[in-house]
């Protein structure tokens, strides 16, 4: 397709952006019409989002091309989380536990795992850097039962919740550790999470976008992901319908829209697997993994305690049995450094086995 010579952008990934924000002003998402063109719209955007973050990510390079789209998505993702609670009020104390956590066990499970099973049915087996996997990995761990597990063992608050000291605690352990986790993956040991060997891929070899090109795609990328959100938010009362006329919990909700967040990032790495790009697929789904919480927790911290009511946190056992046997599950399968089909399925299964567990408690 042709392009334009004054960015060098393919048209439909200009124009997607632009009917994606059109899409919003449409009358009303509760059914018919005006809800097909809002779900064909965030299709579009999500497309157009995956190729302005594979523009900026191949000319600032690894892994800061990860790391951007990783924080973009994060910040839009707590900005919607945010503006429901500021609209809700205490009845959604759990808004941001329920969105984390769905949003962890995607990426650890299904991301991580479709990845792995796609590459590895393409070329057998693939390798990545054993170091960055296990920062990743263990950052992420840190993090996630700190802030999702540990309030439930707690007694100075009743409930699965923190007391305000614990939470503001909490928060900035949490910015800590994503902080730490930043300053490893892009300046002391920025090697870890660079590809093991080059890959063969036209991209590959492709010379790097002029900068205005780059910052013509991280302004779009911004503007796709911003469109995304909205319409995943304006189009959640007809899935609260379609879940409740199904008879299935209200938690699935949550389930659909963190997975129609994190379509962009999911597409990139899917993309990255199948190109024998292995290391570049992990850099999006565990770094996408770790800004979710680490930067998500503390914001929506503040926003609690400024509002004036407790966030709860601590998820319930069932969740928590499935969080830390992922977490085992996918520190094993990255534990040589080379991956196959095997590890991908293992994965899978599991993704599958929460998604069933989230419909039939």
């Amino acid at each position: 397709m042709a392009a334009p010579a004054s960015l060098g952008l393919p048209r439909w990934t200009l124009a997607a952006p632009a009917a994606a924000w059109l899409a919003l002003a449409l009358p009303g998402a509760g059914g018919g019409l005006a809800a097909l063109a809002m779900a064909a719209a965030l299709v579009a955007g999500v497309l157009a989002a995956v190729h302005h973050a594979e523009v900026v990510a191949h000319r600032v390079g690894e892994p800061f091309g990860t790391l951007i789209l990783a924080i973009a998505v994060t910040v839009i993702e707590a900005s919607l989380i945010v503006s429901l609670m500021l609209a809700g009020g205490p009845a959604t104390s759990a808004l941001a536990r329920d969105t984390v956590f769905a949003a962890v066990m995607i990426i650890l499970n299904g991301i991580v795992g479709l990845c792995l099973l796609w590459g590895g049915s393409h070329h057998h087996e693939q390798q990545f850097s054993l170091q960055g996997a296990a920062a990743s990995l263990t950052t992420l761990a840190a993090i996630v039962v700190l802030a999702l597990v540990l309030p439930n063992y707690l007694t100075t608050a009743l409930g699965p919740v923190y007391s305000l000291s614990q939470l503001v605690f909490i928060a900035i352990v949490s910015l800590i550790l994503y902080g730490a986790f930043v300053f490893v993956q892009t300046v002391r040991h920025r090697d870890y999470f660079l590809p093991q060997h080059a890959a063969s891929s036209e991209a590959h070899h492709a010379p790097p976008p002029a900068n205005r090109t780059a910052l013509a795609s991280l302004a779009l990328l911004m503007v796709c992901l911003g469109a995304v959100v909205l319409l995943a938010k304006a189009l959640s009362p007809a899935l609260e319908r379609a879940v409740a006329t199904a008879g299935a919990p209200a938690a699935l909700v949550g389930v659909i829209i963190a997975a129609v967040v994190l379509l962009p990032e999911g597409l990139a790495a899917l993309r990255a697997a199948r190109a024998d790009r292995l290391q570049t697929s992990l850099n999006l789904a565990l770094g996408s993994a770790l800004a979710t919480i680490g930067l998500t927790i503390p914001v929506v911290a503040v926003t609690s305690i400024l509002l004036g009511f407790p966030l709860t946190l601590g998820i319930d056992g069932r969740s928590t049995v499935l969080l830390l046997l992922s977490l085992f599950v996918t520190s094993l399968s990255l534990s040589t450094g080379r991956t196959t089909v095997l590890q991908g399925t293992i994965l899978l299964v599991l993704f599958a086995v929460y998604l069933f567990t989230s419909v039939v408690p």
